[in-house]
């Protein structure tokens, strides 16, 4: 076996996934990512020797950068199930750092990605049997009380019914709690030995929420205009900031879609999106992760010619100076919404095409997440530019222990 003092040369190719990258003290041995991926296997929410292996089998397989799953902020209605995973208690980090050492002593780096349901809360409290009548009961985080665009759903009316229904808005005393939750939680993570921490801003979820105008009807300080409605998020990350110090990195997941409505796009343009990053990295943000269902999908076809190719992430960098991260279907052909809608994920070898977008400035890392389940040793596949390992929904999505 190699050890990982002896890292073997990347095969012809591939040199560009396999170069070091440094974001302030974080220092990463190659670009490649473990996704977060929402797993429920923390019971009380806490993380026990099975996550530590979960994560650190990763970070033995060469991956650069572990990012964990969820992690609910300090915050009563940060998560919506007993088995998501939490920061907000000496106990939480006494185990977060069991996890934290096994990544480290494995040559990886990991770090915590913290996260508030916000509107969505309940869509996973209808699986937690043992608590779910009194999660349904408490209060989400809504910036002006709305689940969603009246009408519009992804999901099922009758999966959704006792959880949409529209509820009292946020009020500036709510707004200061969940930022001092975050800032909390942020201090935490620090103690629990990660190199850093990501704040999950997209998908629909209380951070996207204020950004997404359907979501954010306010007419105080905290809505408005596009510029308005990024005032949450951007003082999340400078409350974030100050909590971590000036040496950790600071990332950021943003989308234009929701879980709410695949179809939405909070900026329309190259401008309006630059209005929402440039806050966030005025902020203090060091990285812009852009969640999309493919890594290299356009983000403003309209545009034409070269400006219609660039991707959410190529955007993200070009617009903000910083570097970014882009996530979706490396090695799979099939999405993981059409996935979940009951397609077979279908290989997809696009790895010359990852590394193509890399060199041409797109983006700096790339996150990969069912490849990881299928294979903990990725990062050597790759490397070895061997066959890209099958991903088979039905035994690598499997829960990481048995349901409650």
């Amino acid at each position: 076996m190699t050890s990982r003092m002896e890292t073997p040369p990347a095969a012809a190719g591939r040199e560009q996934l396999f170069r070091p990258l440094q974001v302030r003290s974080l220092q990463l041995r190659n670009r490649l990512v473990m996704s977060p991926m929402t797993r429920m296997g923390c019971v009380d929410g806490l993380p026990d020797e099975i996550n530590r292996d979960y994560y650190a089998d990763r970070a033995a397989g060469g991956t650069g950068l572990v990012v964990t799953e969820g992690i609910g902020v300090d915050h009563p209605t940060s998560v919506d199930h007993s088995w998501i995973p939490r920061l907000d208690t000496p106990e939480s980090v006494a185990a977060w750092r069991v996890v934290t050492d096994a990544v480290h002593a494995a040559g990886g780096r990991i770090i915590a990605q913290l996260w508030h349901v916000g509107p969505l809360w309940g869509a996973n409290a209808r699986f937690d049997r043992a608590h779910r009548d009194q999660l349904m009961q408490m209060h989400p985080m809504r910036p002006s009380g709305r689940w969603g665009t009246p009408g519009v759903t992804n999901y099922s009316e009758r999966s959704v019914s006792r959880w949409t229904p529209e509820v009292a808005p946020m009020t500036d005393g709510d707004i200061s709690e969940v930022i001092d939750a975050f800032a909390r939680s942020a201090g935490l993570a620090m103690e629990a030995g990660f190199d850093g921490v990501t704040l999950h801003g997209g998908h629909g979820y209380l951070l996207d929420a204020f950004v997404w105008a359907d979501t954010n009807r306010r007419t105080d300080d905290w809505g408005g205009d596009l510029a308005a409605r990024s005032r949450f998020p951007a003082a999340v990350v400078r409350a974030v900031r100050a909590a971590i110090g000036p040496d950790a990195p600071l990332f950021y997941r943003f989308s234009q879609h929701t879980q709410q409505d695949y179809t939405v796009r909070k900026a329309t343009t190259p401008d309006e999106l630059d209005v929402y990053l440039s806050a966030l990295a005025e902020a203090g943000v060091d990285l812009l992760d852009a969640s999309t269902r493919r890594f290299d999908d356009p983000a403003f076809p309209d545009l034409g010619g070269d400006d219609g190719e660039v991707s959410l992430a190529g955007w993200a960098r070009r617009l903000t100076g910083l570097p970014s991260g882009a996530v979706g279907g490396v090695g799979i052909g099939t999405s993981l919404r059409e996935q979940k809608s009951g397609k077979p994920a279908v290989a997809a070898d696009n790895i010359a095409r990852v590394v193509e977008c890399m060199e041409r400035g797109e983006f700096d890392l790339i996150s990969v997440g069912r490849l990881h389940l299928a294979d903990p040793a990725l990062a050597k596949v790759l490397r070895e530019a061997g066959p890209l390992p099958e991903f088979v929904r039905e035994v690598h999505e499997q829960p990481l222990r048995p349901p409650a």
